[in-house]
Parts: C-alpha cells; structure tokens; sequence
C-alpha cells in the first residue's frame, strides 16, 4: 500500500511538472470601441411612418410553374382594413412578356371578399417565363 501512495505521488508530481512546462497563455487586451453619440436632431430627419390604405388586394395563382398550355384560376382577395370587401366588381389585367391582355371576365367578390378568374394560357408565355396580374 505503501508504494501505491508513492507511486500516485509521483505521477502527481510528474502531472504538475508537465503542466508548469506548457505553452503560457498570452491574453490579447481587445481595444476600445469609439463611442457612438446620436444626435437629438437625427430624430427631427426620419420621414412618417406610411399609413395602411383603406382598401387592399391581394392575388395568387394557381399554380407556380404551369405549362404554356394550361389554364390557371388566379385567385384574390379585397379588404377593407380587416374585413373582406362583398360585392365589388374585380377586373383582372395579364402582362405577357410580349403584350397585355384584360381578361374578360369580372366576378363579384363573396362575403369573405374573395373572386376568382380563369386564365388559359394558350401559349401566349413561353415556360419558365413569368408573367403579372394586375
């Protein structure tokens, strides 16, 4: 038991002596940040906060990625603040890559302001090609 003792000790020892002949750490002193002052005339510069318009739309398609063929449903949404818009009349507006063509139909939105048109594409748009509604 003895000489288990004596041998802990020294590798104890040896542990220490290992760890006082390794690398010194060096601590790099990071350096001041300027300070950052905002004058009180900066507020005075920013222009108002833009207000919500009354009446709003918004549209999606369909489908992402139809085929030059394909007919579409563009679908869309008319709100005033909150709350859906019934029975406006919706026109639509197609803008191909080489001309612009209104679609004929015009719904009336429901009781969640919602109308829908049919788009058939007939190849007027090359695939991968977008084209708009307005």
């Amino acid at each position: 038991m003895h000489s288990r003792f004596t041998v802990s000790l020294i590798l104890l020892a040896l542990l220490l002596l290992l760890a006082a002949c390794g690398p010194t750490a060096t601590v790099n002193q990071v350096a001041s940040q300027a300070t950052v002052t905002i004058p009180p005339a900066f507020q005075v510069q920013t222009s108002p906060l833009p207000t919500t318009p009354p009446y709003r739309c918004g549209a999606w398609a369909s489908d992402n990625a139809p085929e030059a063929r394909s007919t579409l449903v563009i679908y869309a949404k008319l709100t005033q603040g909150m709350k859906g818009v019934i029975g406006a009349r919706a026109q639509a507006l197609v803008h191909f890559q080489q001309s612009d063509s209104p679609l004929d139909q015009q719904p009336v939105s429901d009781d969640g302001g919602y109308v829908s048109f049919q788009l058939p594409l007939d190849g007027r748009q090359s695939a991968g090609v977008p084209a708009t509604v307005d």
